[in-house]
């Protein structure tokens, strides 16, 4: 498999909302523009819907993957969306795992759930790579998020 992947910077200051995206294809990927017709969108903060339209583009038979400890009808009705939904509370995974409020890696484990494109363990060696002496407390998050999360079709 190929990836790209790279975030869109507004010019806000810090804290604002920032827009990421990533390409996995089969073959070499060779396009380098943003993705306005994704297949998956991942929301990592929920305080985001309502400000943003987190569903702008996203293909109708796309997911969203939302980290958030609300319903599923809660996040259909405040965003009017009928699609494919996954929710996971991540954050809160993040906090009982590693302590901190930040739910990136965590919400990795629900993203490869949702759309099994590899195995969990095939990120073992990357996360322990990255993250050293605290990557098991990732992985467990990870695994956490991967078994917990829940998809609404």
């Amino acid at each position: 498999k190929y990836a790209q992947g790279f975030p869109s910077f507004g010019p806000e200051r810090r804290g604002a909302p920032v827009a990421a995206f990533t390409r996995i294809d089969d073959k070499k990927i060779n396009v380098r523009s943003g993705i306005y017709k994704p297949d998956v969108v991942l929301v990592l903060d929920s305080s985001l819907i309502g400000l943003v339209n987190v569903t702008e583009g996203l293909k109708p038979d796309g997911k969203l993957i939302v980290n958030t400890h609300k319903t599923p009808e809660e996040i259909r009705k405040a965003l009017n969306y009928t699609g494919t939904l996954a929710i996971v509370d991540g954050t809160g995974i993040a906090r009982k795992e590693m302590g901190v409020p930040i739910a990136n890696t965590t919400m990795i484990g629900a993203l490869l759930k949702v759309i099994g494109v590899m195995e969990l363990d095939a990120m073992k060696d990357a996360i322990e790579h990255r993250f050293g002496r605290i990557a098991q407390k990732n992985l467990n998050a990870m695994k956490r998020a991967y078994d917990e999360i829940k998809i609404y079709n």
